[in-house]
């Protein structure tokens, strides 16, 4: 006999805890109609061998505060439902074995503090009081959460599914989904064993099998499941109920008290990618071969670490597989290609303490048609088709579960699955000393070693290989000298990896204007810097766009935000207007050339008139260089005068020979993103994803001047004009005054009168000032005025010390632009 309704509102495919979670926190917003079908029985797959761990402190203020919303939840869970937890908040301690380390967990604790976690820092021998036995070689101290907490898998994810269930959801167990049925832009239902359910949504939360479903409709959901290790002693004396989870992530271990019993787990640095070609369904509750050879180097330090585990018997030894993606951050979100599919899958071994959290807004973002917070870091639409690639997922895997417990250092780069996407002119950049990093998959020069440059530091060198630190790298002498060069002659950026879309039709123009917070309907060859808004008036991309034709329009975004942004763009055009958007980025490639002497060196070797008057400030037009037509616009995101040149792609290697053989009598030198990163914090331009986010509104952000209020109706326009005046929030820029200046980087918590008024968004030092700088948010509840921070003393905590720092609205750098615009 049939189980499966006809239809429903919401179709959930996978029981493990986060499916379970999105049911309960669907049916406690009123959506009850809901289906969550499961292929085996419900904690299958995951969920029923995770550690249980439930940590509060995450990489973000809004992830941060979806995983105390977890800890909240399961608090009471059990008092809600009648179903055992197994919950306790027994805290966590994180062990520092070198200073490096220690330099990490303090910075973490400050943004905890920042981020309303409470945390105390240990020294070496208050580790003593939780966990007696332990061995205190080399440490060096250690971060104690007491929020944190450990929680039964498989009891918690019962009563997440008997909430729902109480709320009217069905969730069926032996329903594999064969298949979702599709009718254009939207999934109409999916296809099961028993037949076929017509729904309004679908959610996949199919654990480490939503890859291989997404891809049956051309959505890719790029996770990779790992083999992950732990094993279980017999009971020992010396476990007593209530002790922390134990992290020595120097060792790549964590120790876990479990009913008595030594839980010893794994993040390995070298890690093993699990079943490439897809996952077989019938692959329920089962395990993987034991490799005591691949564990063997974990439980050796392990047992140096705790050497009561030297006599203690092995209970078990479980491998067992969990999903992971490219950057260790999970899946989250609508996808791209269907306007109803939703994904929450790739929880790299923080399914369980994120559950709560995931749950909670992807059910307000299916009901309320937008994210409750700015969620970009797990966005799906952060990823890119490419990385869902098996070969590419079988390199990055290998390394990414180890970078959990690695050093999260500053600029850290992905070793694996490099050089998937490179510029036209990549060797030649490399054969110039360019030290390549990634992002979205570009090989991009973030700095050039083979400058000739006077270290200042003992460990700087003419070297291609990152020397990672939190002070100075082994690449800030070379990026001065990049920041220098920008400002007293001309530099040659690569800026390959910057997207390009183009709108086109008769309607395009009124499309953008609709669209856009600027105006858009400018004569032919003008450029305009605007925002795009939600209706709540957070910006949800910041670019330019180039009035190429009357009818035609070329649109620059961000790298890391292409697939987002062109969604947003193809999304909001009218379905009646004639307008077309095209991804150009393949066929365009652009470099840029910065500074005082750039208009000269241009001049050099175009016939066209590049003077003042014959290409003012945020103009474009077409010239000559060598053989090739090139677009210039210009502008410049240094806070120099710049252009940026849009070159066919086959034509780039030969205006970059161009450019070289005219270089050397200007002094061109090669610039990479750092020196870029620099150059615009000094300028205070704000930095999509950093510094403004969904949340963030033209006018807290001090670009209240790319907003054209006059104009007709725009996406956002309502949002801001209910806007009250003086701002309680904005950002602002600041620099450190202390001698011993640390580096800031973001997240770092900024206080007055002893209390906690705002955090940095984005940090580096600025060369051509001297200083440690960055772009922070502030608040007041009686505005953020000039007069305000003209009278109140800041200082900014790093590293749980605090030093003094100059805050002020106008850029450190020429905050007139007169160097810009001359």
């Amino acid at each position: 006999m049939r189980k499966l309704p006809d239809c429903c509102e919401v179709v959930i495919i996978g029981g493990g805890i986060v499916g379970c979670s999105i049911a309960y926190h669907l049916a406690k917003r009123g959506v009850t109609d809901i289906v969550l079908l499961e292929q085996n029985q419900l904690t299958a797959g995951t969920t029923w061998h995770a550690a249980g761990l439930v940590g509060q402190l995450r990489a973000s203020k809004n992830l941060t505060r979806l995983a105390k919303y977890t800890t909240e939840l399961f608090s009471q869970l059990e008092a809600e439902t009648g179903q055992h937890t197994g919950f306790k908040q027994t805290g966590s301690i994180s062990l520092a074995l070198n200073q490096e380390r220690l330099e990490e967990l303090l910075r973490q604790a400050s943004t905890a503090r920042a981020f309303g976690v409470d945390v105390d820092v240990l020294s070496p021998t208050d580790v003593l009081n939780y966990w007696p036995d332990i061995s205190l070689d080399k440490v060096e101290g250690a971060v104690h959460i007491p929020g944190d907490g450990q929680t039964n898998p498989v009891d918690t994810t019962m009563a997440l599914a008997t909430g729902a269930r109480r709320l009217g959801a069905q969730l069926l167990e032996h329903q594999e989904v064969l298949n979702i049925l599709q009718n254009g832009a939207e999934v109409t239902g999916v296809e099961t064993s028993e037949g076929v359910i017509q729904t309004k949504q679908v959610v996949i939360a199919a654990g480490m099998w939503s890859r291989q479903l997404g891809a049956k409709i051309g959505v890719p959901i790029p996770l990779q499941a790992a083999e992950h290790f732990y094993i279980v002693t017999e009971p020992m004396q010396n476990m007593t109920p209530g002790m922390p989870t134990l992290r020595v992530p120097d060792e790549q271990a964590y120790f876990k008290e479990d009913a008595g019993k030594l839980l010893l787990g794994a993040f390995e640095l070298n890690a093993k990618p699990w079943s490439l070609d897809g996952v077989s369904n019938q692959f329920a509750f089962g395990t993987l071969p034991e490799d005591i050879d691949h564990f063997s180097p974990i439980l050796e330090q392990a047992v140096k670490r705790f050497p009561s585990l030297e006599n203690a018997g092995i209970q078990l030894f479980f491998n067992g597989p969990e999903s992971f993606t490219p950057d260790d951050r999970y899946l989250l979100g609508p996808t791209g290609q269907f306007n109803n599919l939703f994904v929450a899958a790739g929880f790299n071994s923080i399914g369980i303490q994120s559950s709560g959290g995931v749950g909670k807004v992807l059910a307000d973002w299916m009901i309320d048609g937008h994210a409750p917070m700015s969620l970009f870091d797990v966005d799906i639409k952060r990823t890119f088709s490419f990385q869902a690639n098996r070969q590419f997922l079988a390199d990055r895997t290998q390394e990414t579960l180890g970078l959990l417990y690695a050093m999260h250092w500053p600029e850290r780069q992905f070793d694996s699955a490099r050089n998937a996407r490179t510029s036209p002119i990549h060797d030649k950049l490399v054969a110039k000393g360019a030290v390549m990093g990634e992002l979205g998959g570009w090989e991009r020069p973030n700095w050039y070693h083979d400058h000739d440059v006077t270290y200042s530091e003992p460990n700087q060198g003419k070297t291609s290989q990152y020397q990672y630190s939190y002070g100075k790298q082994n690449w800030f002498d070379n990026c001065e000298h990049e920041c220098l060069a920008i400002r007293d002659r001309v530099a040659l950026f690569d800026q390959a990896s910057y997207p390009i879309f183009i709108l086109k039709g008769p309607d395009a123009a009124a499309t953008l204007n609709q669209i856009s917070a600027n105006n858009i309907d400018v004569p032919v060859n003008q450029v305009v810097y605007t925002q795009w808004l939600n209706k709540r008036g957070g910006i949800e991309a910041d670019l330019t766009i180039t009035r190429v034709a009357h009818d035609e329009f070329m649109i620059v975004s961000s790298c890391a935000t292409e697939v987002k942004d062109f969604h947003w763009l193809t999304t909001h055009i009218p379905k009646d207007a004639h307008a077309m958007a095209f991804n150009q980025s393949s066929g365009l490639s652009m470099l840029g050339v910065m500074g005082p002497d750039s208009r000269a060196f241009l001049q050099s070797i175009s016939p066209q008139d590049l003077s003042n008057q014959g290409l003012p400030y945020y103009q474009s037009r077409n010239i000559e260089i060598g053989y090739a037509q090139v677009r210039i616009n210009r502008l410049s995101y240094v806070g120099e005068l710049g252009y940026e040149l849009y070159i066919p792609t086959e034509f780039v290697a030969h205006v970059y020979e161009q450019l070289m053989t005219a270089g050397k009598s200007y002094g061109l030198t090669h610039a990479g993103f750092y020196a870029m990163n620099a150059c615009r914090i000094e300028k205070s331009y704000k930095h999509m994803g950093h510094d403004i986010d969904d949340e963030t509104s033209p006018m807290a952000a001090g670009l209240g001047f790319a907003v054209d209020m006059g104009k007709p109706n725009f996406i956002g326009k309502g949002a801001l004009q209910g806007i009250s005046k003086p701002l309680t929030q904005r950002l602002v820029n600041i620099a450190v005054t202390d001698d011993a200046a640390p580096r800031l980087i973001h997240d770092e918590p900024i206080y007055a009168d002893g209390a906690q008024v705002g955090i940095t968004t984005s940090g580096m030092w600025g060369h051509r000032v001297g200083r440690s700088l960055g772009i922070a948010s502030i608040q007041h509840r009686q505005g953020v005025t000039k007069n305000l921070i003209a009278e109140t003393d800041y200082v900014i905590e790093v590293a749980s010390k605090r030093y003094p720092i100059d805050v002020q609205l106008a850029p450190y750098y020429d905050p007139t632009s007169s160097r810009m615009k001359g």
